[in-house]
This record gives structure tokens, sequence and C-alpha cells, in this order.
């Protein structure tokens, strides 16, 4: 009999225990199964039963589990990770939660062949848009306290229970480090930067084009808000402008105070960095959870699907509104983009009450057409009776904890 150990010497999710068959007696063994970039804390335990041995682990559990068990007569001892931990490093480079390939199908070869044959929609016929934000409404504080305006991929204007919080702000025409090739924008931005409300914060989840934008970030540099970026982004920030005083760089489960009961923390997610070929991984990625006294939220900016949603779901949820990635996926880089379905089983895993696709109907970043996602994400959706808020663009929408859905795409 196949079962889960559990363990005594404190709460620990059932989803991050080795699985264990309680067979034999007498033997001595130690077996590790290592995991890329797990810590070396542990939590030590008996399982029931005082004896036995460990199986092969299943395809299914091997990609949650992480631990070391130890059989010496009649005693057993698990060794359980958390994927919640500081960001560790091999070789100068920053690892992720659990092991992860940016290319984990094929080759390049087959993905250029796959690109010349593409007969998908990629990019829109008849472009969307324009969108134009009414900027007077930001002179009216949210309803709920909760109102966000989504600007296009990632970019989201949030506005929570009296502050301001940008994130990963991309005003450019095309998110590439040229402004002459590169994926350009289906749309303009609705709202121009000058005509932005104050703002408390601005986030930058890592340093990919699509995310840190150099132009954009040059015009914030005369502007006095802080910003709060993953581990070592800030030295892109100093070189487009931004004083050393207003950058706070942020490890995996660091928190930061915005005001009186207000939180920011940094936690893990499953990606990569670099904005060239040959300083991949040597800035950190990451989700942010944004508390308030009143609300709780979570910006999952990039990130491949992976156990470590549960364990943010469990430590820092439940949310009121997750805000995840469901564009630019591919069983090529399936490791790092998750998509529209495993999105919805992320939302799941967080404990969410609303989802709100990001990171799609802005760029041509993948294969799939460019309606693919949202598309997938409704019929997901509905099968899982997961609730959506998914504004259109420049669209000051109030969080009311109903379901909302602005049919943009189809127009």
């Amino acid at each position: 009999m196949i079962e889960n150990v559990p363990i005594n010497s404190r709460r620990v999710p059932k989803r991050q225990l080795l699985v264990f068959n309680k067979l034999g007696i007498g033997t001595r063994l130690i077996y590790s199964h290592f995991r890329t970039g797990i810590p070396k804390k542990a939590v030590w335990g008996r399982p029931q039963g005082g004896k036995g041995h460990f199986s092969r682990l299943t395809d299914q559990a091997r990609p949650q589990t992480f631990g070391v068990l130890r059989c010496s007569g009649n005693k057993s001892f698990l060794c359980s990770m958390s994927l919640l931990h500081k960001a560790l490093k091999r070789g100068g480079k920053f690892q992720n939660p659990v092991p992860t390939q940016v290319m984990s199908q094929g080759n390049m070869g087959s993905l250029f062949g796959a690109y010349l044959t593409n007969k998908n929609e990629v990019i829109p016929r008849h472009l969307p848009g324009p969108f134009h934000t009414d900027t007077s409404i930001y002179r009216i504080p949210p309803a709920t306290g909760l109102r966000i305006t989504w600007i296009g991929h990632s970019s989201l204007l949030i506005e929570i229970d009296g502050k301001r919080i940008l994130t990963d702000p991309v005003w450019s025409k095309r998110a590439s480090f040229s402004a002459f090739v590169g994926p350009r924008r289906f749309f303009a931005p609705p709202i121009a930067l000058a005509d932005l409300p104050s703002l408390d914060a601005v986030i930058i989840s890592h340093d990919h084009y699509d995310h840190l934008d150099a132009p954009t970030i040059r015009w914030f540099a005369g502007q006095q808000v802080p910003f709060y970026c993953s581990l070592n982004v800030g030295r892109y920030l100093r070189e487009f402008g931004i004083q050393e005083n207003r950058i706070t760089e942020m490890d995996w489960t660091d928190q930061v105070s915005l005001g009186e009961g207000f939180t920011l923390t940094a936690l893990p997610a499953r990606h990569f960095s670099g904005r060239g070929l040959f300083n991949r991984f040597t800035t950190l990625w990451s989700s942010f959870a944004i508390r308030s006294r009143a609300h709780n939220i979570y910006f999952g900016a990039d990130s491949g699907m992976y156990a470590g949603f549960a364990e943010i779901g469990a430590s820092y949820g439940p949310f009121d509104l997750t805000m995840l990635e469901i564009g630019a996926s591919n069983p090529y880089w399936a490791d790092i983009h998750m998509g529209p379905v495993h999105a919805a089983e992320a939302h799941l895993a967080l404990r969410g009450t609303l989802m709100m696709p990001i990171h799609w109907g802005t760029f041509n970043l993948a294969l799939h057409a460019w309606k693919e996602p949202i598309q997938t994400l409704l019929k997901t959706a509905a099968a899982k009776q997961i609730a959506l808020f998914a504004p259109q663009p420049g669209e000051p929408a109030t969080v009311s904890g109903k379901p909302y859905i602005n049919p943009w795409w189809d127009r």
C-alpha cells in the first residue's frame, strides 16, 4: 500500500511528503531525493507504524516532492522541504524553486521550423482599440477599495485601499532592446505616462524586456515614486536613472511595509531572467502578494506551474484577486510559462476568489493565436467554476468579488 507519510513535528502540507511504502523491518537505508535550489533546513518526524522503507516515487509525486527518508531498525524519519524560502544561487546563478528547463522540448532547429510553418493568427488581422482611460475616475476612490486598470500585458495600475501601485510598466511600442525590431504592441497604452495618477509604488518582477522597459523607467527617473524589485534588478533601475534611495531589492519571502496595514511580499516564481544570451539567471524573478487591511491580492508576473502555488495559498492566501499569466505558453517552454489551463489550476491552488488573466493580448510572444489564451480560459474557468475578472485595456474596473468580463477581443 502506497501512502503519504504524516509528519508529527509540525503541520506540513501533505503534497510535500515523500511517498512511503510500509514494508520491511530491520533494514538500514539512506535515500536522498535532491532537488535544485532547496534549502538545507529540514523538518523531521516519525511516520506512522514506525517501520518500513521508501518506494520509488511516482511520476505524479516526483515534481512535487523533496526529502530524505532514513530507516534504521524500526525507526523511519522523513525530511519535508518547503518551496517558500530565500532564493538560492549555484555558480553565481539564481535557481528556480524546482528543477526547470527554459527549453523543455525539442531544440532550436525544431523551434525555428515551428515558427516558419505556424499558421495561427498570432497578430490580430484587425488591431484592437484604440483604448482610452477616463482619468477623471481616479479622483474618486473605488467603492470597494479595490480597482484595477489593465494597461496591457503585465502592466497594471492597482488601487487598493488608498494606495496606488503600478506593476511591470511597459509603455514602449516594442518589448525589445530596440525600437525597430522585436514584438510590437497590438494597441497603444490607453493612458499616457504623464496622465497617471500619483503612485505609491512601482513593482518590477524581473528583467525581461516585456516587464522591464528602459524608456518607461527613464521617464520615472524624474519622479519620486519608490521601486520594489527582485534581487539584482536594481542595477538596471540605477542605470536607467532611478536613484538608489528609491530602490528596494527583495528576495523571496522578503516583506516590506507600504504604510500602516499594508505589506508587499516577494514570493517565488518558476521562470528565469536575462536581457541577453550571456546574463541569464543573474537577476531574480518573483511574484508578489499585496495585502491591506481590507484586501489581499496576488500578482503572479511570469511563472510556470509548480507546487509552490499551493504553498503560497496556504501561507499567504486566500486572495481576493489573483492576477496570473495566460499567454506566451508553448510545449517548448512549458516549465516557464503555464498558459490558461495551468493558470486556472494555479488560481485554485492559491485559494483565489477572482482570477484576472494577464500577460496576453498585447504582444506576439509565442506560436498560439492571439485570442487563444482567453478563449481557452473561458472554457476552463466554466468547467472549474472559476470566477473571472477580465476588463478591457484601460478600463478602471472595480473589484467587487463578483465575476466581470468585458469581451473586447471579439469586437
